[in-house]
């Protein structure tokens, strides 16, 4: 008889025999070409079309635009698949699922003041899909900061991948989204067409039997053309929401963390394995679903947190129906408000008749958009912090999506994110049958951690409750409150101002030693803080958690910072010594009279230094739009959060002076061995938040020259504060390019898609369009000489076949430079052309850990055996890579400035093996792995040349601190939410 042993090694033999076949099978499909792209079928949106967004997307994206959202609104999808899985033919399947969909190849721009859509052709080379080996227990890490990282939603990005290898047959996929291109319906249509265009890659069909889907542009535009006829119900629903607030929460205590901080934090309480069922038994008696019966609880559970009678909770709805909506990939989630009436002391079963009126009455309001309701009630539908109608939520959690691969396992991995997107959420988890919890999130800066918890029992206590007995009021089924009435009006605090509630709000903050209050005689109230060793918070930031924890009449007009509050001879304080302490009824100086202007031009009449932005009108599009004109006229940092937060011209113009007065500061800052001699006309420099761009910027500063930097919005406050002025825009935004050049007397153009050539080689046409004097510094790549014949390459060598998409994006710029170089009042022109760039920047970090040598150095931050090409190899003597520090990049560029190459100049500061590379990586890291040379050379490593560099030599020369080791050094240790 057989045994165990022939068993198990007849099916490794099978399993290893469809392995092959697969892999011939995938082989092959790859090599045919690709035939499940859909053609743009009649009447829909085709690429490049300008649409507008729907209003889910409006949301998502001023939410970008306000600054301050973080990783909120990314949505990580996870899966661990056991078995045979193949990367290659998965960017196979990844890729023709982005052909299919057109929002996941959609850019956001503007256009006259307003958000659009602009659909992007199909990618023509493969979506990537990188490969990090690593083990299980490091993977969490590698997942969270992987989803972390920020989207370009300018240039088009709304999901990326990455694929954690733990063995060869154990995998981790993630894919990444941004929120403004998915939900958690279309997660379902991803992972299905995702399942189904990897088995068809698999078998080398070269194609699959999905049909051609509707498109997410499709629907904004029946969207945006319907919303007039909406009129007469949001009406009705606006008036049934009239005069509803939002919950005041109990704010954070002392032992809150930084006053600006978001974090999402969480608390979970096990239930009974039968408790679920129970509940839907208990809803089938009252004619109420078990997400009611959830909802429920989560009223009863805020009534019992606020003490409010009068509560909201917003609820998750969908603009999906009928089959023109099926297989739709896209956003099309709406947030409805319901508002309870929780007065009375009712009975769970009480509440549960009047939430399920509530819910009833939302869902039919359910295809009015919820941003549009919030425009329309204005002012009476956000708190005394600016926060909109719903700051709470509630769900039941099913089981979740997982990707399903041919002959695999799937496992859901659940992948969290730091951010909050709102202030609390209660949720029913029911994804793990054996195991139902009730679960709350909340935004660590809106509540403090013990209150949360509190909330989390009450919320599962109710819920547990309400299986049992449900007619009792729920006074009875928590017992009483022992902190009952502790959230009281903050407004009714007393006169003196070291007990008016802003001070003792102040002072409860870790980090504010002491604080007063003074009530001018006319106005809103003064407020005086000192900062424990002088360090801390802002005015403004401290300003900001007034707002979000006091009631409006409490909230100072501004939060001025001192040295220390002045004192009598008694102790005393001394109001009379006091700056400000007489509030002018008028608001003066040129940054006073420009907040002034933007709220008159934006909103209305001219407001007094008090008025609320939110009572004169405003919202979050205005906001944006308000702190652009700002941006733009001041050359200071202002995001659209900082005006919701701010709200008065008064406190906006205090921002500003703050900031002012801090880039003031920058620019008289000198550094030793620094000429701050200002010399003659502006340098443009884009890329500026970039890793070569920042060291640019570093180094034209510290030579005294005038800097434009060109930069993102969201992004413009991070180089403000070094003392440049910023200019906004992106190379997308082709007006603002232009504009940005022909304002320049000098050009360092260092910015770049890295994955999308067409728009590099759009935008240079466009600064070389517009480019009429000066010098033109253009940060180019040694991708352009493609793979030359000869291992060493000379300066302005002829490009070798084959050269990849970015390659040949910089070589045409680079022609179309120097062709107008010298014409037309242009002056000289340099291609500088730089290889992988090392320096103590995130992006360059990034570059280290996932870039084109990201597999060396996870191979030498695991340790173990690395092998490298041994020399001779091909008839190669040598195998490694050029390198330049971020730092010497920049004074060649500097140098370029002055002294024009009029061409091609290398710029490599010297050459490093693989050999030697990865000693250096092992040694840093602590990992010392055993590096061995081989006649094999993996693709990555298949780099043998050596690039000249003498044009640009004498810049180019190291300079003390900038040897290969102690750059690693710099890079790793600044290196956060790594793998160990």
């Amino acid at each position: 008889m057989p045994t165990d042993a022939d068993s198990t090694s007849r099916n490794r033999q099978q399993q290893l025999q469809r392995e092959l076949l697969r892999r011939a099978r995938a082989g092959a499909a790859r090599r045919a070409p690709a035939t499940d792209a859909p053609q743009d079928a009649p009447g829909t949106a085709s690429a490049h079309d300008r649409v507008p967004l729907s209003r889910a997307q409006r949301r998502m994206w001023l939410m970008a635009r306000l600054g301050g959202a973080g990783a909120s609104y990314h949505v990580p999808f996870a899966t661990r698949v056991r078995g045979p899985f193949d990367p290659a033919v998965f960017e196979t399947a990844l890729t023709a699922l982005v052909a299919r969909h057109g929002i996941l190849r959609t850019r956001y721009a503007e256009h006259e003041g307003e958000p659009c859509q602009v659909l992007l052709a199909p990618p023509r080379t493969t979506v990537p899909v990188p490969v990090v080996d690593t083990d299980a227990a490091h993977a969490p890490a590698l997942l969270r900061r992987e989803a972390a990282r920020p989207f370009d939603l300018a240039a088009g990005q709304a999901v990326r991948a990455l694929v954690l290898r733990h063995g060869p047959l154990d995998h981790t996929i993630l894919l990444t989204f941004h929120h403004i291109a998915i939900d958690g319906g279309s997660l379902e249509t991803v992972a299905a067409e995702l399942g189904t265009l990897y088995t068809a890659a698999t078998d080398g069909l070269g194609g699959s039997t999905l049909t051609t889907p509707p498109q997410y542009a499709d629907h904004a535009r029946r969207e945006h053309d319907g919303i007039p006829g909406l009129a007469a119900e949001l009406d009705r629903w606006c008036g049934l929401l009239a005069d509803a607030t939002p919950p005041r929460l109990p704010g954070p205590s002392a032992a809150a963390p930084h006053p600006d901080s978001r974090s999402a934090a969480a608390h979970t309480v096990p239930l009974g394995t039968a408790l679920p069922e129970a509940l839907r038994r208990l809803g089938a008696e009252r004619g109420a679903t078990l997400f009611a019966v959830s909802l429920t609880a989560a009223f009863a559970a805020l009534h019992r947190l606020t003490g409010e009678d009068d509560l909201v909770i917003g609820v998750a709805g969908t603009h999906r129906s009928g089959t023109a909506m099926r297989g739709l990939v896209g956003l099309c989630v709406n947030t409805l408000p319901v508002r309870v009436d929780a007065s009375g002391d009712p009975s769970f079963t009480e509440l549960l008749r009047r939430v399920g009126a509530a819910l009833l009455e939302a869902q039919r309001h359910r295809h009015i958009p919820f941003d549009l309701v919030l425009e329309r009630l204005g002012a009476t539908a956000r708190g005394g912090d600016g926060t909109a109608l719903v700051r709470v939520t509630a769900d039941v959690l099913g089981e979740p999506t997982v990707l399903r691969l041919p002959g695999t396992s799937a496992e859901y991995v659940d992948v969290t994110t730091d951010g909050a997107k709102f202030a609390l959420s209660y949720a029913l988890d029911l994804g793990d049958a054996a195991h139902p919890v009730a679960f709350v999130q909340y935004d660590g800066s809106a509540l403090d951690d013990s209150v949360a918890e509190a909330t989390a029992r009450h919320y599962a206590t109710l819920l547990d409750a309400a299986a049992t007995t449900p007619e009792l009021a729920l006074s009875k089924l928590l017992g009483p409150d022992p902190e009952a009435g502790a959230l009281t009006n903050a407004g009714s605090g007393d006169a003196d101002g070291a007990r008016h509630p802003a001070a003792q709000a102040l002072r409860a903050q870790p980090q504010v030693a002491d604080a007063t209050v003074v009530q001018p005689a006319q106005g809103p109230p003064v407020a005086y803080a000192v900062l424990r060793d002088s360090v801390g918070p802002s005015g403004h930031e401290l300003l900001g958690v007034l707002r979000r924890t006091l009631a409006p009449e409490s909230v100072p007009a501004t939060v001025t910072l001192l040295d220390a509050l002045p004192r009598t001879e008694t102790g005393e304080l001394d109001d009379n010594r006091l700056p400000g302490t007489s509030v002018p009824r008028t608001l003066s100086g040129p940054r006073a009279e420009a907040v002034t202007g933007a709220f008159t031009e934006l909103l209305g009449p001219a407001p007094a230094p008090d008025d609320d932005f939110f009572a004169l009108g405003g919202h979050s599009l205005v906001a944006v739009q308000l702190a652009e004109r700002l941006r733009t006229e001041l050359a200071l940092p202002l995001t659209g959060l900082d005006v919701l937060q701010a709200r008065t011209p008064r406190a906006l113009t205090a921002l500003l002076d703050e900031r002012a007065a801090r880039q003031a500061a920058a620019k008289t800052v000198s550094r030793p061995g620094r000429s701050r001699t200002v010399r003659a006309g502006t340098v443009l420099v884009t890329g500026a938040t970039g890793g070569v761009g920042a060291f640019v910027l570093r180094e034209l500063a510290a030579q005294g020259r005038p800097v434009l930097a060109l930069a993102r919005p969201e992004s413009a406050h991070l180089i403000a504060a070094e003392g440049v002025d910023v200019v906004e825009g992106d190379l997308c935004d082709l007006a603002g390019l232009r504009d940005a050049v022909a304002s320049a007397d000098a050009i360092v153009h260092a910015a770049s898609t890295f994955t999308r050539p067409e728009v590099d080689v759009t935008a240079m046409e466009t600064m070389v369009g517009a480019w009429r004097r000066g010098s033109f510094v253009f940060v180019s790549s040694v991708d352009a000489y493609g793979h030359p014949r000869a291992d060493r390459v000379a300066e302005e060598s002829p490009m070798c076949e084959p050269v990849s998409p970015y390659g040949k994006g910089k070589l045409d710029c680079e022609a179309m430079l120097l062709r107008a170089a010298g014409t037309e009042g242009r002056g000289g022109a340099s291609a500088v052309r730089s290889p992988i760039v090392w320096g103590a920047h995130d992006r360059l970090r990034e570059q280290l850990r996932w870039g084109a040598i990201g597999g060396l150095y996870q191979a030498a931050h695991r340790g173990g055996a690395i092998e490298v090409p041994r020399p001779g190899t091909g008839g190669h003597a040598w195998y490694g890579v050029a390198w330049v520090h971020a730092a010497a990049l920049a004074r060649a560029v500097a140098e370029c400035l002055d002294r024009p190459v009029h061409g091609v100049a290398n710029a490599c500061s010297g050459h490093v093996s693989w050999h030697d590379l990865a000693h250096d990586l092992g040694e840093v890291l602590g990992s010392r792995p055993d590096v061995r040379e081989s006649g094999d050379v993996p693709q990555d490593l298949d780099h043998r040349w050596h690039y000249d560099s003498a044009r640009l030599a004498r810049a180019l020369r190291a300079r003390p601190g900038e040897d290969r080791r102690t750059v690693l050094a710099e890079m790793i240790d600044g290196m956060t939410g790594d793998t160990d």
